[in-house]
């Protein structure tokens, strides 16, 4: 590492100093964790003095707090041409790679600052636990064309019952309405469902997944109600305050979980097996759509992975990434709405039909039509951007017009995305965000919401919310110990 000086602009002592003053803000905003209002003041200090490796550091820092892994990734880079002996600039980068699973990667920044600073326990640390993730997708990888199903695989007579288990029991192997009160009532007493319950509601549902199209066309009668929930990422304790709120899912009172249900939050396992019990019980008026942390890359960096290990066994953590790859992922109501994760695409010629011809069953791969279903995001302005996220793509009003006007489609409902209110209508009311964690992983503060709809005009009403209380365990507890927050 050496400090390039060659090409670095000349800056006025007085630019330098306000620089300084709006770097200065910008940090009480980030500790405030209003880490969009750090952005852009990082923003107006980078314009004036753009040699200063610091400012793009902690706005590379701000933009991994809001989870824009790309835009991350660009500043730490610029961080570290600025400074080639700024080394949170590398631990910065790193930990965009890793968030992007582009692991090799994030182990050449590690190796870096372990090279250049011999004695940093920390460096080596995240160097060699780097190193480990590398060589165990390299290992899955060699032996997955031999891999069997873990499905096929389960022995649940060998499963017995302890004579002090008291959780739910699953009547003639099939859910009930009891026991989805009983496993409600056991999991907010922090108590487990039994492993031969567990695996045989992951059996099931993946057995219901693999015969559902890539997308659900659900018709919604003209006097019913239909609610859309975004994402939960593991905060169960809110998901009990929805069905506080607008009722238990029913034949008459239908749902749709529009992905991330997962990760993050530490209660993912108690969310996903309450989510998947209520598929079970009302398999053609309880929908669920992909999102883009159901997958084995997101699963075993953000916390879901190390749950169900933690909770259960490695088998089960592999059994769930199957049951991931076979979900939907998108669902249309009444011929009229279209609902994703993530968003459009970078084509204009999208269809319905291409969307229903997506070959699903993998992990999401980095590009096209079923990254960009998980991974893209609404932006204001018309065209397309790269995203800020390093996935996916950013479209404008403009696409989402033309894609509705080839579709004959009136509007799309999205998540993926944090905001304060819970929900945000954007172009032109035709792009529609819900987001149902409140104060998500118990910093950012924000509401959480649900859309209802009736059948005969399919007009968005918003439900908000606030968070409620949990027991004390803490957001990402079982998260890749290399996305515990950078120095």
């Amino acid at each position: 590492m050496s400090t390039d000086e060659e090409t670095k602009p000349e800056i006025s002592p007085e630019d330098v100093a306000k620089a300084d003053q709006f770097k200065e803000q910008a940090n009480v905003f980030f500790k405030k964790q209003d880490y969009e209002q750090a952005i852009n003041l990082y923003t107006k200090a980078i314009e004036l003095n753009s040699n200063n490796a610091i400012y793009y550091g902690n706005r590379s820092m701000a933009y991994l707090r809001t989870e824009c892994f790309g835009a991350a990734l660009r500043d730490a880079t610029k961080a570290i041409a600025a400074d080639r002996d700024y080394v949170k600039g590398y631990y910065r980068r790193a930990e965009a790679y890793m968030s992007l699973g582009k692991f090799k990667l994030a182990l050449s920044d590690y190796q870096a600052v372990a090279t250049v600073r011999p004695n940093d326990a920390e460096a080596k640390r995240k160097a060699v636990e780097c190193s480990k993730i590398v060589k165990k997708v390299a290992f899955e990888k060699a032996i997955s064309v031999e891999t069997k199903s873990i499905a096929d695989s389960i022995d649940f007579e060998s499963m017995v019952l302890e004579g002090d288990y008291t959780g739910p029991t699953l009547e003639d192997g099939k859910v009930t309405l009891e026991f989805m009160k009983e496993l409600m009532d056991t999991y907010k007493k922090q108590g487990k469902l039994h492993r031969k319950y567990a695996y045989k509601i992951l059996f099931d549902v993946k057995q219901m997944f693999t015969k559902q199209p890539t997308l659900i066309e659900v018709p919604i009668p003209d006097d019913s109600k239909f609610t859309v929930c975004g994402d939960i990422h593991g905060q169960f304790y809110d998901l009990m305050n929805i069905f506080e709120l607008n009722g238990l899912p029913s034949e008459t009172n239908p749902y749709l979980f529009n992905g991330d249900f997962v990760d993050r939050g530490s209660f993912s396992v108690e969310c996903i097996f309450t989510l998947f019990g209520f598929k079970l019980l009302y398999p053609d008026h309880f929908f669920m759509a992909r999102g883009n942390h159901e997958s084995h890359n997101m699963n075993q960096m953000y916390g879901f992975e190390g749950e169900v290990k933690a909770k259960y066994t490695n088998q089960m953590s592999q059994l769930f990434t199957e049951v991931y790859n076979w979900l939907p992922l998108a669902h249309l109501l009444n011929n009229k709405v279209l609902v994703m994760h993530g968003g459009l695409f970078t084509k204009d010629d999208v269809t319905l039909d291409d969307i229903r011809k997506i070959d699903r069953n993998r992990e999401p791969p980095e590009d096209g039509l079923m990254c960009e279903l998980l991974w893209s995001d609404p932006q204001p302005q018309n065209g397309r951007e790269s995203s800020k996220r390093g996935v996916g793509v950013q479209f404008g009003p403009d696409v989402t017009h033309n894609f509705l006007k080839r579709n004959n489609l009136e509007y799309i409902i999205r998540s993926h995305e944090v905001k304060s209110a819970g929900y945000e209508i954007a172009h032109e009311g035709k792009c529609i965000t819900i987001f149902s964690a409140p104060n998500y992983c118990d910093t950012m503060g924000n509401k959480g919401a649900y859309i209802t709809l009736k059948g005969n005009d399919m007009s968005p009403k918003f439900t908000t919310y606030e968070a409620v209380p949990h027991p004390d365990v803490k957001p990402m507890m079982y998260a890749n110990s290399l996305l515990s927050m950078m120095p």
